[in-house]
């Protein structure tokens, strides 16, 4: 086995599970899943049939992460948030054909107790506030806070806020990677 798994974890049949991933305590891996290399999957967590985890995505306790949820790599989900993948669930009606599609993007961070309403993809280094209550698109970079979210800013992809001068161009303080916004979009300039 190329993976770690903690003898309380569940893993069903017909999983792929890739080298270097760790799943701890309690945690339950339905069928047709996919986890990604390096991945870790905290305590408590629940990962539906068909969901897909890409390489080195970190899951935090407590997370149950719903058929139709795709996280590309470096995908980060703090302890206790929530997706959901029902837009209008009742006990007494079955809605599994109506399972919408969430993405989130590579290198995205999504904070503690956070809530992802599905249908709303989120973007590409986005970084959601613990707390946050996402209702919409959250575009690449963004930061996102409250109930429901509101954007506040831009983050870097070491997750820094960043600032933009006079001339839409902003400088992570950790990487030193410069951004430039223009229409609303936030953009890498300077490649690694």
């Amino acid at each position: 086995m190329e993976y770690f798994a903690h003898e309380t974890a569940v893993i069903d049949d017909n999983v792929t599970i890739k080298k270097g991933t760790k799943i701890w305590h309690f945690s339950h891996i339905m069928p047709d899943s996919i986890i990604g290399e390096n991945c870790n999957i905290g305590q408590n967590v629940v990962v539906s049939p068909g969901v897909v985890l890409g390489d080195n995505v970190k899951v935090q306790n407590n997370v149950s992460i719903y058929t139709g949820v795709i996280c590309e790599d470096d995908v980060f989900l703090g302890p206790s948030m929530v997706f959901t993948n029902v837009i209008n669930p009742r006990s007494a009606v079955n809605r599994r054909n109506q399972y919408l599609k969430t993405v989130v993007k590579k290198g995205a961070s999504i904070g503690a107790n956070a809530t992802i309403v599905c249908g709303n993809d989120i973007g590409n280094f986005a970084f959601i506030g613990a707390g946050a209550v996402v209702t919409k698109e959250v575009p690449d970079y963004a930061l996102v806070v409250g109930n429901p979210s509101k954007q506040i800013g831009w983050m870097s992809e070491y997750g820094h806020r960043l600032e933009f001068d006079n001339s839409n161009i902003a400088i992570c303080q950790e990487s030193q990677k410069k951004y430039k916004l223009e229409n609303n979009k936030v953009i890498k300039i300077q490649e690694d």
